[in-house]
């Protein structure tokens, strides 16, 4: 061995040596005051992750998050999206496989699930920090009075039209955001999304535990949606499915769309049982009104599937853009839910949807 390698050698040993030395030094003076050197928590400068309960406060610098009971079985990219609000699912994805994201200083893939006491590490990111959003009194109180159900676990609102379920892309609060302030609960999570036009039935959970119980229901398609609509036309069956397979575009301006593709191999397998409530006229055009059902959760499903039939949804700026109702809203509605374990949950029609049905017209 050359005389260059035993040099480091010897400097460990010499290291070795003056660590022991301080050891014995540490325990005769704990000694002295009567103290077990067991007592003795070793002094780390490493600095104590924050919770993940609470808001980053500066995303150019790198955060360590800790993983409460709240986030415990969570995925890794839901976490990430929750916390990194307005940032797209593309771009957190691309930080993952970066390895600008980490769990417990291991690399980690989209699907990993957390735990509770895991320690996940966030790259420094562009993402401007927004002020609070200011929630005037008065609109919470309205907000609070959409609730139509509520138990320890479960709140179900009924969503007016026009209101975003979250904020991003250029809106400083959306329904959660907003509940969330009204009611002074931090942990308040969206189990699923309905679009910003559609009014009706949003079920948000208080609660991680029903969280995910809510969420299985969903993916074992468990949980029936009920939406009521009104469309353009009289279909000729009282009862009918839709069984066509929905691609996702996007447009020239960036917006994204759905179209029935039976030929594309990406298009996704989607179905929706419909039945026709009421046929009449609105303005000497022949319009019915339409309780859907949906099989699968497919981005605006009823919408494409409607008017793929040439019955689309009266108000639909995106897929009846020759509408001539002079109907100044969506006229969709998420109307009940069948959810297991759950009494039937549903919220009455919007008044600017019931004032336009015949007067005699009664919903069960």
């Amino acid at each position: 061995m050359s005389k260059s390698n035993r040099k480091p050698e010897k400097n460990v040993d010499k290291m070795n040596s003056q660590n022991s030395k301080i050891e014995q030094d540490l325990e005769g003076l704990m000694a002295s005051v009567g103290a077990e050197p067991t007592q003795v928590r070793r002094h780390s400068t490493k600095a104590r992750p924050q919770s993940a309960d609470e808001d980053i406060k500066d995303f150019g610098q790198v955060n360590h998050l800790e993983v409460t009971r709240n986030q415990h079985g969570q995925r890794i990219d839901n976490f990430l999206l929750a916390r990194l609000k307005g940032m797209p699912r593309a771009h957190i994805y691309k930080m993952i496989r970066s390895d600008e994201v980490r769990i417990n200083n291991k690399r980690c893939k989209p699907y990993d699930n957390l735990e509770r006491g895991d320690v996940v590490r966030i790259a420094p990111v562009k993402l401007a920090t927004r002020e609070k959003p200011v929630i005037s009194e008065g609109f919470a109180k309205s907000l609070l009075e959409r609730v139509v159900y509520e138990d320890e676990g479960l709140i179900v609102l009924n969503k007016p039209s026009g209101m975003a379920v979250h904020g991003g892309s250029g809106l400083d609060f959306g329904v959660i955001e907003a509940m969330r302030d009204a009611t002074s609960k931090k942990y308040l999570e969206l189990v699923h999304r309905i679009d910003k036009d559609t009014s009706g039935l949003l079920m948000i959970a208080k609660k991680r535990s029903t969280l995910k119980v809510l969420q299985e229901y969903l993916r074992e398609k468990t949980i029936q949606k009920h939406y009521l609509c009104l469309v353009k036309g009289q279909p000729a069956l009282n009862e009918f499915e839709i069984d066509a397979p929905l691609l996702r575009y996007t447009v020239a301006n960036g917006e994204r769309r759905v179209k029935v593709d039976k030929a594309n191999p990406e298009a996704k397998l989607s179905q929706t049982t419909c039945k026709v409530l009421a046929r009449f006229k609105m303005n000497g055009e022949p319009v019915s009104l339409i309780e859907a059902m949906p099989h699968t959760g497919r981005t605006h499903q009823i919408r494409v599937h409607l008017a793929y039939l040439g019955h689309p949804i009266l108000g639909d700026d995106k897929y009846n853009i020759k509408d001539t109702s002079g109907v100044r809203r969506l006229c969709l509605h998420a109307w009940q839910l069948d959810v297991p374990e759950y009494e039937v949950i549903k919220a009455l029609l919007p008044e600017d949807m019931q004032s336009l049905l015949p007067a005699d017209f009664k919903l069960d």
